[in-house]
């Protein structure tokens, strides 16, 4: 085992190293030994950052950075709220949470920001 990556093209084992390359002698295929470390290590985790560029995970404490109108109820959630225990997901809204007063709802990350 010789603990250089399969070839991302046609999956060979044979890859070797030259300088700051990988190269596969099957196919010819080329690729950069920085990038190949980096897509394995982020490989299929989104990240999820606030307002001003914090990394959000889910449990972690927010505050509402400005008045959010709510649609239906005609309440506002004002600036500076705190929202406990976010839950993170994959939707349109990032953050699925409950807010005291208001209850279980859904919010963009680039409104809020870590506390």
């Amino acid at each position: 085992m010789s603990g250089l990556p399969n070839c991302p093209k046609c999956n060979s084992e044979f890859t070797y190293e030259d300088g700051g390359l990988y190269i596969c002698p099957e196919c010819s295929h080329e690729w950069s030994a920085t990038a190949a470390s980096e897509a394995g290590a982020d490989e299929g985790a989104k990240v999820y950052r606030d307002s001003a560029g914090n990394v959000l995970q889910d449990g972690d404490t927010v505050s509402v950075i400005k008045d959010l109108k709510l649609k239906g109820s005609g309440g506002t959630v004002k600036m500076g709220t705190k929202v406990k225990n976010i839950r993170l997901v994959d939707s349109d809204h990032d953050i699925d949470c409950k807010i005291d007063g208001f209850g279980a709802m859904s919010l963009k990350s680039e409104f809020v920001k870590k506390v």
